[in-house]
């Protein structure tokens, strides 16, 4: 599946790329579709940094991202590190005192925030102790408009200001004269779209487990299930888990040990945030179907095997399609994600225990037998149980197929 984001450049005066605004596209073509904002804001949110990450699409410059009030005030900018993204407050966003509360404990943990299209009210005025970048879009405000605000925004002193939408050498000229610190617009170029792969997330178990997160005490073995019948949600768990946000002590064993690690109040932002992006995504594709039947034949083998390696042998069934899921190496999949080593080289190749497991599963899979022989024995176990595995494993991955179909 692909998904795509635009990144437009912001430039400082000397005209050198310091940041990109990332904006979310639904396709190759470069425009805004027709989606909801916060829809929106989700959507771009896990296709950028909990695919690839942000730091790709940005080439390790900060990202500039919008957001609409519902999602300030659901606290979703904090999904990302402060360190990778700044918030940009949308002007449809009223300055409302439950905004405002919003934005000052963003302030406090770090984050940057920036007005954007900003439209001078007293109410804001508050706000402007808080904001580290004011954008002023030049088709809709004039020069002398600016102008007349300078005053107030240079009693801020750590307040700098962006002209957006600038399109010819004029305009850069008169906001560079006016004192603007950055730039944005077609004068300098055109937002252009990042292609990326992405793993097909399934909508039915996306509802089902926010149903789950409803609920006042989450039930974490039943959460994880969902979480283990889906490779896509399963990958972005990880990927949030090692985003920086938190500090990793160890490695993750399992999909349930990732969630208690998270708790109840990030379990259900992530989830807030998965149901958003995910309102109209399709189905699941067969790789997707193929890497969660074989996350369960790792497993009913392991438990066969090697019992205390189970829960790590689902997840490398889990994830040993990634590459071909995300047409990246392996070896770069794994550096993004809080894997065990022993996971991690089973993934890229290296001969181990779970390498081995996996061997076994792949080679049932394509009918080598001779491999599957050979691979058998190591373990000294009867080739005659691996259908039964097998068939154990698509009725499990069967099972959450059509889960609470009633709900879509």
């Amino acid at each position: 599946m692909k998904v795509y984001t635009a990144r437009q450049a912001i430039y400082n005066r000397k005209q050198n790329v310091v940041a990109y605004e990332l904006l979310f596209r639904d396709g190759p073509n470069n425009v805004f579709p027709k989606v909801e904002t916060n829809s929106a804001t989700s959507k771009l949110i896990l296709d950028s940094h909990f695919n690839q990450g942000i730091e790709k699409i940005t080439s390790g410059k900060p990202a500039l991202i919008n957001y609409p009030e519902k999602a300030i005030l659901d606290g979703v900018p904090t999904v990302l590190p402060p360190n990778k993204a700044m918030v940009e407050i949308l002007e449809c966003v009223p300055p409302s005192a439950e905004v405002y509360e919003a934005c000052r404990q963003l302030f406090h943990k770090g984050y940057k925030l920036v007005l954007d299209d900003f439209k001078y009210k007293k109410e804001w005025e508050p706000f402007l102790k808080l904001v580290r970048l004011i954008k002023f879009d030049l088709r809709e405000t004039s020069f002398a408009e600016i102008e007349s605000l300078l005053p107030l925004l240079r009693k801020y002193k750590s307040l700098k200001i962006l002209a957006e939408k600038v399109e010819t050498q004029e305009e850069f000229d008169k906001a560079k004269d006016l004192g603007f610190d950055f730039f944005q617009g077609y004068y300098f170029c055109k937002p252009n779209v990042v292609e990326q792969n992405d793993v097909s997330a399934n909508l039915s178990v996306i509802y089902a487990m926010y149903q789950e997160t409803l609920k006042d005490n989450v039930n974490y073995t039943k959460l994880s299930r969902f979480f283990e019948h889906d490779t896509s949600l399963s990958y972005k768990l990880l990927k949030f888990i090692n985003s920086g946000l938190f500090p990793l002590r160890d490695p993750i064993g399992s999909i349930k040990q990732a969630l208690v690690y998270l708790g109840n109040a990030q379990v259900k932002k992530f989830v807030n945030l998965i149901i958003t992006a995910h309102i109209a995504e399709q189905k699941p594709q067969e790789l997707t179907n193929m890497s969660i039947i074989r996350a369960k034949f790792c497993e009913c083998l392991a438990e066969k095997v090697a019992p205390a390696k189970s829960d790590e042998a689902f997840i490398l069934g889990l994830f040993s399609l990634l590459d071909a899921i995300l047409d990246q190496p392996m070896c770069d999949i794994v550096r993004q994600l809080p894997l065990s080593e022993e996971v991690s080289d089973a993934l890229i190749g290296h001969e181990n225990v779970l390498g081995n497991i996996l061997g076994v599963v792949k080679s049932y899979e394509s009918g080598s037998w001779t491999a599957m022989r050979k691979s058998s024995a190591r373990f000294r176990i009867e080739q005659e149980i691996l259908p039964e595995f097998y068939a154990t494993a698509i009725e499990w991955a069967d099972e959450y197929k059509n889960i609470n179909d009633s709900i879509i």
